[in-house]
């Protein structure tokens, strides 16, 4: 017993042993891991940083200047140079604030060469500049730049002296802008990142963070206030980065990346303070991920290995159970390839018959057709055969000029029965060609060819301008022919059977966007239900009617459909009914593919 029992705990400690071992080394990693994520997350920080730095340095540098260019132009205004030449009166107060107005300095102001002050905009400065580093650099012909405080208001300014040149070319005085820094600075305040502008003495002159203004730089690094204690601060590099951290105001980050940047033109130093606390849980995030997936891996492992033996056990179990299953997917594998065979050939007969469909609506109206058509053929055959007759005649009695003008009438009426063949061939043929570009004009003109014996037997009048140019559209030209003979036969049957006395079919063409409109019109009695006109076998015809099968529109409608278009009908508030079949317009024209109908 004894034995046992030192041989489970040597067991449990060599597990034991295991488990802390994996645990430090998941540790190790997810240190590594978060370690090397700050850094390249430091490493963006600090390039967007600077970047920020750099955007916030040129916009107060560009806002400055303004004022810098005010400076120089007001310096060579002639009011100025003249005065200062002494071959006109001085400048009056009035032009130096209308400059500050437009501008919004906080004060113009022009001085001689003693640097005592002539004209003023706002009286805000003193009114001798002689001790003035800017006014001292203006008088040796160079622009001269400052800061400081204004006696007058208290407000931070910004000076630019700009010399003012007699016409004998000397120095003769100074102009002076002064720019108010709380008014360029406001338009960026409370922007992030936190960025403040320190001077030479290091005193932080401009802030985006007006609780850091007038703090100064101190010997460890950091900032201090004018007065009272000095807060708590420290910094570490890390990765080559130079790291703050400080309590100095909730709106300064208390653990943060410094960036610098001197500006010579200005003569300030940009620097910034950049939150590195998204860095830092971006690393802890990664950490934390890699360290769930080892534990996990580790877990799953674990597990695996505790269960290896269960799982052999069962294994046999399972074999058996995988064979019966297999064998029953099998059969039902079977009756499913078989069931597919069935809906394949059910779909293959479904096609079949709606092809059959088509062709049979084509026939019925061709049906309809019959006795126009052949009164057509009929009525060429007869004037041939006297045709024929008068010419030999005309040839007996040798008048072959007369029989010459015969046989040129007979080959124009055979041309026309020819041409009326060819398009009842057309109407009748099974067309499976797959869409491709017809052009619609020759569609309408070949229809008309075919309905105009049943137009003219109705008295029905056609109106129908064909386009100057093709109108080119994605179908098939014998499915939409067979669509356009379906309307027009659809409109004299309605015109005919309510005893319409205006009966007039109207064909018009038109573009709308990437679509191409055909619209159908006659002055019938309308549609009774315009929801149900298109379903199979629905027809307002009389119960045995000839033509009472109500199949024309529903097969139309899925010619239609197949070139991917669309047909619609509706009554027209001056009455009668309109259908409007809409198709896509290829995108390149090309010549015909039918010839054009006479």
């Amino acid at each position: 017993m004894t034995g046992i029992t030192g041989e489970i705990s040597r067991d449990l400690r060599r597990r034991l042993a295991i488990v802390l071992l994996f645990l430090g080394a998941v540790l190790g990693v997810a240190g590594g891991v978060w370690r090397y994520g700050y850094l390249q997350a430091l490493d963006q920080l600090a390039q967007r940083g600077a970047s920020d730095l750099t955007l916030t340095a040129d916009r107060l540098t560009g806002q400055l200047q303004l004022y810098q260019q005010l400076a120089v132009l007001m310096a060579k205004h002639p009011a100025v140079t003249g005065y200062l030449s002494g071959i006109q009166s001085g400048p009056s107060d009035t032009l130096l604030l209308q400059a500050s107005d437009k501008t919004g300095a906080l004060d113009v102001l022009l001085a001689d060469r003693d640097g005592r002050v002539l004209a003023t905009a706002n009286g805000t400065e003193p009114r001798e500049l002689s001790g003035q580093r800017y006014f001292q650099r203006a008088m040796h012909g160079a622009l001269g730049e400052g800061h400081g405080i204004n006696p007058a208001t208290g407000l931070r300014a910004y000076y630019f002296a700009a010399p003012v040149f007699r016409h004998d070319g000397r120095v003769g005085g100074a102009l002076i802008v002064v720019a108010n820094v709380g008014k360029v600075e406001a338009e960026w305040r409370g922007a992030r990142p936190a960025v403040f502008f320190t001077d030479a003495a290091g005193e932080v002159f401009i802030t985006n963070r007006s609780e850091l203004l007038h703090w100064r730089k101190t010997d460890q690094g950091g900032l201090a206030p004018p007065t009272g204690p000095v807060p708590a601060f420290s910094r570490r590099t890390v990765g080559g980065h130079e790291i703050w951290l400080e309590n100095w105001s909730p709106y300064v980050p208390s653990r943060a990346l410094y960036v610098q940047r001197d500006l010579p033109v200005i003569g300030l130093r940009a620097e910034a303070l950049i939150d590195v606390d998204p860095a830092r849980n971006i690393a802890w995030l990664q950490a934390a991920v890699v360290a769930a997936v080892f534990l996990a891996f580790g877990s799953v492992l674990f597990l695996t290995l505790e269960r290896r033996r269960t799982l052999a056990l069962a294994n046999a179990r399972l074999e058996s159970r995988v064979s019966e299953r297999t064998a029953a997917l099998t059969r039902t594998n079977e009756a499913l390839r078989h069931e597919v065979a069935e809906r394949t050939a059910a779909e293959l007969a479904l096609k079949k018959a709606q092809d059959d469909l088509v062709q049979a609506g084509k026939l019925s109206a061709l049906g309809q057709m019959s006795a126009g058509i052949s009164h057509e053929l009929n009525q060429p055959l007869m004037a041939i055969q006297q045709y024929a007759e008068n010419g030999t005649a005309f040839l007996e009695r040798g008048a072959p000029e007369t029989a010459a003008e015969n046989l040129s009438r007979i080959a124009g009426l055979a041309k026309r029965m020819a041409r009326i063949i060819k398009n009842l061939r057309a109407f009748a043929r099974q067309e499976s060609e797959p869409v491709a570009q017809v052009d619609l004009v020759s569609v309408v003109d070949s229809a008309l060819e075919l309905s105009q014996p049943r137009l003219r037997r109705d008295q029905i009048a056609l109106e129908w301008t064909a386009p100057s140019a093709p109108m080119i559209v994605m179908g098939g030209e014998v499915r939409l022919g067979q669509v356009l003979v379906n309307l027009i036969g659809n409109a004299a049957d309605a015109m005919v059977g309510a005893g319409q006395a205006d009966r007039r079919i109207t064909i018009a063409l038109r573009r709308e966007g990437g679509q191409i409109c055909m619209d159908v019109a006659d002055t019938g009695p309308g549609i009774q239900e315009p929801e149900r006109i298109f379903d199979p076998f629905y027809s307002t015809k009389e119960v045995g009617a000839a033509e009472g099968m109500g199949l024309g529109l529903s097969i139309s409608y899925g010619l239609v459909q197949s070139f991917g278009g669309m047909i619609r009908g509706r009554n027209r508030p001056e009455g009668g009914a309109i259908f409007t079949v809409e198709l896509t317009a290829a995108q390149e024209p090309h010549e015909p593919q039918g010839a054009k109908a006479a």
